[in-house]
């Protein structure tokens, strides 16, 4: 009877005979929650290294990723320039050609003319052989 006049003003009695203000099975569930929300803490705690090493990860994925770009712009660079290159020097083996051409036609006419003249020459020399 006086555990219900004291249940009634608020008292309790522990499992040790001590004057508490909360019920028992109050700070038995307060206990409970105590010990679940520092396992969530923990938990948490958890959670945030793994998303950091994720983080982690995707950062150093992405800085390789960014650097393989990087070579693969510088190549393909590299790779006009040398298109260009080789454009400019088709170019200038061209223009050889044409002025090789034109060089050898200027020598088959030269020769053609030597032809003639040679013809010329030694028919001048039959006719003055003949003539003697």
């Amino acid at each position: 009877m006086a555990k219900d006049i004291l249940g009634d003003a608020g008292l309790h009695f522990d499992e040790l005979n001590k004057l508490r203000v909360l019920d028992p099975e109050v700070t038995q569930q307060t206990t409970e929650l105590k010990e679940e929300c520092k396992d969530f803490v923990d938990k948490i705690g958890q959670f945030q290294k793994i998303v950091g090493g994720l983080i982690e990860l995707v950062d150093q994925l992405a800085k390789e990723a960014e650097n393989e770009k990087m070579k693969a712009i510088g190549a393909r660079n590299l790779l006009k320039s040398i298109a260009k290159q080789r454009e400019a020097q088709q170019q200038q083996l061209q223009a050889l050609i044409a002025e090789k051409k034109m060089q050898l036609e200027r020598y088959r006419v030269e020769y053609e003319a030597l032809c003639k003249v040679e013809a010329e020459q030694n028919e001048f020399i039959d006719q003055f052989i003949f003539q003697k």
